[in-house]
């Protein structure tokens, strides 16, 4: 079992692409990530590479932030 803490990026712009990496391969991936909804979102996207779920979780902070969170959806 998989005890690592999730991987967090920061990035400065709000909405747009925004790349993350796979908390299964580690490959690079890119999210659209929309500040027209709510502050947080969580949601599970495909690796564009190895196919597995990865569990997002995206800030939207006031100071114009953006911080995605990855964690694996399930331990494979």
């Amino acid at each position: 079992m998989d005890s690592e803490l999730p991987e967090e990026e920061d990035v400065t712009e709000e909405s747009g692409w925004h790349s993350y990496d796979c908390a299964f391969c580690g490959e690079p991936n890119d999210v659209f990530a929309d500040a027209s909804g709510a502050r947080t979102q969580k949601f599970t996207e495909d690796c564009q590479v190895c196919c597995r779920p990865n569990l997002l979780t995206i800030r939207f902070e006031r100071d114009g932030w953006v911080s995605i969170e990855v964690e694996r959806e399930y331990d494979a």
